[in-house]
């Protein structure tokens, strides 16, 4: 009945650890609604023209601190904030950080709410201009849902994060089951891997897809290392992070002249040379070697830096952090350069002084220059909004990667969608950075995570529950999965920021496609007890009051109906069970092709499925053969290595990714 949402904060790297059960949980820069949930007053949430709540919803407006019935209506349908594991932790609330109520005081809550499904906001714009033209949620007609369930850290930055609690997350899955949501969205990361019966999400949302809930997570921030992805259960949409086809260009120019295109969302520009310095040779005393050029807290001499541009480099602490380092100790601008594991990937933030972001190359050239003359200097530009960028999309390097750790059977992310640098409504409780010391105000801010991915999943997922009503959530995800393209807006394959073409373990089955979602031709159906005996396969005995079968032979996880395909350590030749569902023409004919990786086959049987009505639901196997072992085993170097499947009727290309390694 509407999309509810939990989540989290924004931080280049997951901070928070665990205790014992229930395990404290985490957010990056992902999606949910928190006090930290919903700024109700935004245009973004405005009712008018909408028609009376539906009769099935059954939840409630919980009032609290600044939050009352009057800042629910028929976009909000209902808010509810979930605190009991916080207080048992810290004891109490810090009243000047959070607020006892679903009001969002964070900005990140509202942030995701209106991309997932705000009203259409004419004339918007970040702070400074930025991005401005009319803002629109994915799904602007869905009703809202508000699940508080993550709360400020004491004493800590909220751009630094929030966190949840187990306890508290799966009593707001509870309520939003039995309030009756259609689609439940989180952005809720853990800062490792977690077997699904220490996982609060996974075990929530399987009682969610139960009731015929779709439910669609961030994949999580950790990238780009491999085996980092969070929320890999098979019953989850999980969801990665890639670009769109906009930039904020903001140049740097030399003293030698050179002018470098960097991109800024920060609306401040720096209008005569000033002395360029490099944050390592400007280092405060004590600080250590492999930190001395992050520009982290307290980290600058501002005997050295006054006055001048600093060139920080981006790893530990977070970006706008860095740049208030920079006006502490004096400095009038600052360049934030990437480190190479970021490539060509730029977030871009409202810093609290003028600044702008390179890529690793350019801040190598920017270092170079400032080594090779007495008095480096520079000067920084107004920037800009530039449309129609590219190439788009392409991969975060923040977005977190498979395999998946939890069962290597299973092909995680799924998908991934816009991600990077996303304009949507924030909170007036809280400033552009989230910052103690920035005091500025903001309706609309530019955010970048995996948080800001999986809403715009859970838009189409919405609008795909309306066309299809009867559809199952495995069916949802599979027609948003099978119909996700790989190529850029030049026609390229879809690469990662080191130029690399990106893999399935990046973007699953590649970018979203909303407007082909609707119409996927087949669909890979699963329902609840194809989870259970999923579990049962998996090495579970029992789940909850349901026992496992004793005596009856266990089905490989990779034989799970799912929209894709992984088998590790793949020895000479494995059988592959799936089957599709035709919600196509009624009378259809869907022919095999394959592209597998280099020294394997893939050949499917039958390999032409025939359809005689909508709801024809037909079976195959795929055999999976190592055809060439030595080849291959040379060509991947104990890596898994890629291909696809797909079934077409000449109009559909039903596509499914494959992931193989050698035994």
């Amino acid at each position: 009945m509407g999309i509810c949402r939990l989540g989290g904060g924004r931080s280049e790297t997951i901070l928070q650890t665990s205790h014992c059960w229930p395990k404290r949980i985490t957010i990056e820069s992902w999606i949910r609604q928190k006090c930290h949930s919903v700024w109700p007053e935004s245009k973004s949430f405005s009712d008018e023209g909408m028609g009376p709540i539906p009769k099935s919803w059954k939840g409630i407006c919980q009032t609290g601190v600044a939050f009352n019935s009057s800042h629910c209506n028929k976009k909000i349908v209902g808010a509810r904030y979930y605190i009991k594991g916080y207080l048992n932790y810290y004891k109490k609330l810090n009243a000047t950080e959070d607020c006892m109520s679903p009001r969002d005081m964070d900005g990140h809550g509202t942030h995701t709410a209106s991309t997932v499904a705000g009203r259409q906001v004419h004339d918007a714009a970040a702070f400074g201009g930025f991005a401005s033209g009319t803002a629109k949620g994915g799904a602007p007609l869905a009703r809202l849902a508000i699940y508080k369930a993550c709360w400020a850290i004491p004493n800590q930055e909220k751009a630094e994060g929030n966190t949840c609690f187990e306890e508290d997350m799966l009593a707001a899955i509870d309520d939003a089951i039995k309030d009756g949501v259609h689609v439940l969205s989180m952005s809720i990361g853990t800062s490792e891997p977690m077997q699904y019966r220490e996982d609060g999400i996974a075990i929530g949302a399987l009682h969610a897809v139960k009731k015929g809930i779709v439910v669609s997570c961030a994949a999580g921030n950790s990238g780009p290392a491999p085996s980092t992805l969070s929320n890999p259960a098979p019953w989850i949409i999980t969801v990665g992070a890639s670009s769109v086809d906009r930039a904020f260009l903001g140049p740097v120019v030399l003293g030698n002249g050179k002018k470098i295109i960097g991109q800024t969302a920060t609306p401040y520009q720096l209008d005569k040379m000033h002395p360029l310095v490099y944050a390592a040779d400007v280092a405060a005393p004590g600080i250590p070697k492999n930190e001395s050029d992050q520009c982290l807290p307290n980290s600058l001499s501002p005997k050295k830096v006054k006055g001048k541009i600093v060139l920080c480099i981006r790893g530990l602490g977070m970006r706008v952090g860095k740049g208030m380092e920079v006006k502490r100790a004096g400095g009038v601008g600052f360049v934030l350069g990437n480190a190479p594991q970021n490539g060509n990937d730029i977030s871009v933030d409202a810093h609290v002084l003028p600044a702008t972001a390179v890529v690793d190359t350019d801040a190598i050239e920017i270092l170079n220059y400032i080594k090779s003359t007495n008095k480096p200097k520079a000067i920084i530009g107004k920037g800009k909004t530039v449309l129609h960028y590219s190439p788009a999309p392409s991969m975060a390097a923040f977005t977190s990667r498979g395999p998946n750790v939890i069962d290597l059977n299973i092909l995680k992310p799924d998908i991934t969608a816009p991600g990077i640098n996303i304009l949507a409504a924030w909170s007036r409780g809280d400033s552009p950075t989230k910052l103690w010391d920035d005091n500025r105000i903001a309706d609309y801010v530019i955010e970048s995570g995996t948080s800001m991915a999986c809403p715009h999943v859970s838009a189409v997922a919405a609008l795909l529950r309306a066309i299809y009503p009867k559809w199952s959530s495995a069916a949802i995800r599979s027609a948003i999965m099978t119909t996700a393209w790989m190529k850029n807006n030049k026609g390229q394959p879809i690469k990662d920021p080191s130029g690399k073409i990106a893999d399935p373990f990046q973007f699953g089955s590649g970018h979203f496609r909303p407007s082909k979602a609707a119409d996927p031709g087949l669909v890979y159906d699963a329902s609840y007890d194809d989870y259970v005996a999923y579990l049962c396969n998996y090495g579970y005995s029992f789940l909850g009051h349901y026992h496992c079968p004793k005596n009856k032979t266990l089905e490989p996880t990779y034989n799970l109906n799912y929209p894709s395909v992984s088998i590790p350590k793949l020895n000479d030749t494995v059988i592959v069970k799936r089957s599709v569902t035709n919600v196509g023409a009624a009378k259809s004919v869907y022919f095999f092709t394959a592209k597998p990786p280099v020294g394997i086959s893939i050949k499917a049987s039958p390999s032409i499925l025939y359809f005689s009505s909508v709801g024809h639901k037909r079976s195959f196997t795929l055999t999976v053969a190592a055809r060439d072992a030595q080849t291959a085993k040379n060509y991947y170097k104990n890596e898994f290595a890629f291909g696809w499947y797909t079934w077409t009727d000449s109009y559909h290309y039903v596509r499914s990714p494959v992931a193989v390694s050698l035994a």
